[in-house]
């Protein structure tokens, strides 16, 4: 399923606009891999969805604040077993 994603946005950030006579009207441009991960993170739209607690924090982060549905600082607790844990990627990741 990720790399499915990752290639639909590939392919969308690279097609750019097509003029009337099916030319491109604009270069193509280059997914980074920083929009790349934007992107995926926009698609979890739970913590069902989150594979990993990195992927968890990822989103809560991103301002899913539903992913810590209890406030503990622990978000997704089908994925991320300890408080410490989040701390970790926090610290990992920048957030």
């Amino acid at each position: 399923m990720r790399k499915v994603l990752i290639a639909a946005f590939a392919a969308m950030m690279t097609t750019g606009p097509v003029g009337a006579a099916g030319v491109l009207s604009d270069p193509p441009a280059k997914a980074s891999v920083e929009q790349v991960k934007e992107f995926m993170v926009a698609q979890r739209q739970s913590c069902k969805a989150a594979s990993s607690c990195q992927e968890a924090v990822e989103m809560w982060c991103g301002g899913d604040s539903r992913a810590d549905g209890d406030g503990d600082g622990v978000p997704c607790e089908n994925v991320c077993r300890a408080k410490s844990q989040v701390d970790t990627i926090k610290q990992r990741i920048g957030c």
